[in-house]
Formats: C-alpha cells, structure tokens, sequence
C-alpha cells in the first residue's frame, strides 16, 4: 500500500489519541493514513526521516488576530504557520457582526484553519480599543443571528473587558456576550486587563467552558497578588472556567503564572495572542510562548497537549484538529527540542532561562510542506523600537543574500537538453 507522505522515526506526541511514543506517520489524500512502527516498507511518493525529531499534530493557537487589511491587530497566518506550526489559528473577536463575511473572505484564502470567535461588538477590532464603549454595537439579536448563519466559522464569542474598552458600561457586555453564547451553545473568551472591572467582578458571570483569556496578566487587578491567588479565581478553576495564557503584548507576566502555578493553578491551553503589535516581540509566535512555559518548569508534553487536544476540545472544532489520528487531516509539525540556555522574556521585560526550546523544521497541512513565506513589515501604526527595526533590517539583508546567491553551482546541475552527440557548436546550425 503505497503512501503520498512518509515521516519515518519520529517521537510522536499526539496527546488527542493517547500516543507518545517513536512512530511513523503515513499520509495518503491530505489526511492521515497509519500511525506506527515499520510502515516504511509499503512505500511512499516521499519519504522523510525525522528521526531525533518531534511529531506533532499541527498545533493550534486559541487565541490570534490574523484578519489584516480590516482591522488594527491583524496579521497574515500562512507567512508566520510555515516555520511555526500552527496550523489552526483561532480569530478571537477581530470580527464582529459587521464584518464578519469579510474574515471569511480572507480565510478562505488561506491554507491554514481560520476559526473565529464573534466579537460581541459588531464592529469589531477595528480599531486599537473601545469598540464596546456605545452599548448599541453591542446587540444581542444581531450577535445571535450572525452565530447562526456562520456555524461553520464561527465557534465562540468573543468580549474583551478593561476599562478602556468598556468605559463606563461595567459589566454589561460581559452579560450580553454570555446571553449570545447561551442562545447559540458556544463558549465566551473573556480578555482581561486594567480594571475596571475586575476579574473578581467578571468571574462569577463566568460558566464551565467559558475562556479566562490573559490569565497570567500582570495587568488585570485579581489574578494575584502579594497574598497569592484571588480565592474567586481558584473558585472558577475548580468550577470549570477554562484558563488560557493569550501571551499578547501586554497579557502575560511570570511572576503571576508561578504563583499561580505554585497554588494548583496549571493554564488548561497556552495561546500566544499573537498580532501586529507583539509578533517582532514580545511574543515573536506560538513555539516562543511553549518554550516559556518550559522555562517555568512544566513538563513538555503538558504543554503539546495544551496546544493540541485541549483548544480543540474546549472549542469542539471539526473532528480531526489537534490530532495526528487515523482519518484526521494531515497537518503536521515536526519540531527540533534544542537544549542550552535560552533567555525568554514576558509582556513586562521579566526574564526567564529555559534549558530546553521548541524549534519548528516541517509544517504541513493536509499532507503537503507550508511553503518558506515572509512576514509583512510592521504597519505605520504599530509601535517598534529601534532595536526591533534594526533587526528586521539585519533579517531582510540575510534573506535577500540567501536568494540573490546561486542556489548551486554547475556540479549541482543537470544538462536538462543534451547536446546531439558529434555536433560541433563551432560550425554552427
């Protein structure tokens, strides 16, 4: 039985299907074919050997902005997927009511998965913030309706909640958010960050399922404190309210996740936040984000599974995601783990050493290799240091050496057109 895809000797970690363990992974028709030892013998179309290499089901981020061109965050995906990983990224809430035809547009343009969570102000993130400040972008019935007519995008609600979004409303949008979800049976992502309100407030609107977005913030009052864990915080824990990293520009600090974590309070999914104000740093992508939670010492197949079967099943997205199981869509990713000392660093310049690192080699979607792709330069409005625009000067001049230089030289040609064998080129025709 022959196979399109062979990736032979690889560490295979699918904590969907319960295997971790040296495997090989067979592709036939986009989708996954066998999963096990010695299938090279039935022959692939290509064969390639990962050993000493994970395997992952292609990971999935929960929480990303990538609709560019409509709104203030968006990133392009497949240009940052093909040397991360990711091959679901979940849109959380760039859209609204209003636009959200126009994100399945753009998703329909990619090769990765672009599920969305409907922002509960129609407008969307058009802008850097405020878009639940005037009540009337706030609608139920038009929320409701643009669920039920986008099932097959849309897997959740999406409401942010600090001040400078909500202004003088309080928690009402949270409400209203959560009455859209109930009506539609879908989870709500709540973001946190500058009080008010306060997480303390929000949490008992809270239902099991719901997503605690940003739960690490070194920003958001009530996540800790020098007493340790809010107790309404351990109360959602343990009530089902499902706690989610979202990295993001400003939604992650060390020193809250390890007393967190010091208190039981493990994040059930790591997601990085990524959009266009923190992919040149602090969050740079997804793997950079796992590798932080390596650095505080969770073990390494705690945060796969974070990053795979846990978004997947808190969203209840198409069978298949998060998985490398027989059937499901072969997308893949096949990562280095490097070891040294590696220093990390969160949305507040507070350094961490991780002694091991995620490293992306391969990813694929649907059997077949993301090609290389450069991400967009930083739009005019987002802010970049001098630093950060040095760097990206210092990459594009690599990239333009690496392509500018002869792939090969003439040992690595092929004659393509052979001469007739007895021509003499010197008398012509």
């Amino acid at each position: 039985m022959s196979y399109d895809l062979l990736l032979t000797g690889g560490e295979v970690i699918d904590p969907g299907s319960g295997r971790a363990g040296r495997a090989d992974v067979a592709v036939r028709g986009g989708r996954v074919a066998a999963v096990g030892a010695g299938l090279a013998g039935a022959g692939a179309r290509e064969v390639v050997d990962v050993s000493g290499r994970l395997v992952l089901p292609g990971l999935i981020d929960l929480h990303t902005h990538v609709h560019p061109g409509a709104t203030y965050w968006g990133v392009a995906p497949d240009p940052i997927a093909w040397y991360t990983g990711v091959t679901t990224w979940v849109d959380a809430g760039s859209a609204g009511a209003y636009t959200i035809d126009a994100l399945r547009a753009a998703a329909a343009g990619f090769r990765v998965r672009v599920p969305a969570l409907l922002n509960i102000s129609a407008i969307g993130l058009t802008g850097s913030t405020g878009e639940s400040r005037d009540l009337r972008n706030c609608d139920v019935d038009l929320a409701i309706s643009a669920v039920a007519a986008n099932r097959d995008l849309v897997v959740g609600v999406k409401v942010r909640m600090d001040h400078h979004t909500v202004g003088e409303h309080g928690l009402e949008p949270l409400r209203r958010a959560v009455e859209v979800a109930a009506a539609c049976g879908v989870p709500v992502m709540v973001h946190i960050g500058a009080a008010p309100p306060t997480v303390g407030e929000l949490l008992p609107l809270m239902r099991p399922g719901d997503i605690l977005t940003h739960c690490a913030s070194g920003i958001a009052e009530g996540v800790a404190g020098k007493n340790g864990v809010d107790p309404a915080l351990r109360a959602a824990y343990e009530a089902g309210v499902i706690f989610d990293l979202g990295h993001g520009a400003g939604g992650f600090a060390f020193d809250v996740l390890e007393a967190q974590l010091a208190s039981g309070l493990v994040p059930h999914t790591v997601s990085s936040d990524l959009h266009a104000r923190c992919l040149y740093g602090p969050v740079f992508d997804l793997p950079t984000t796992m590798t932080k939670l390596l650095a505080v010492g969770l073990p390494l197949h705690e945060v796969v599974a974070a990053a795979t079967a846990r978004p997947a099943r808190v969203l209840d997205l198409p069978s298949g995601a998060g998985t490398l199981a027989v059937g499901a869509r072969a997308d893949i990713a096949v990562f280095a783990v490097e070891e040294g000392e590696f220093e990390v660093v969160d949305s507040h310049r507070q350094r961490r050493t991780a002694r091991r690192r995620f490293v992306n080699e391969a990813t694929y979607v649907a059997g077949r290799p993301l090609p290389p792709a450069i991400p967009a330069e930083p739009r005019p409005w987002v802010p970049v240091t001098d630093a950060q625009r040095a760097a990206l000067r210092r990459r594009t001049a690599r990239l333009r050496d690496l392509f500018t230089a002869p792939l090969v030289g003439a040992d690595g040609l092929a004659e393509q057109f052979p001469r007739i064998s007895g021509t003499d080129p010197s008398k012509g025709g």
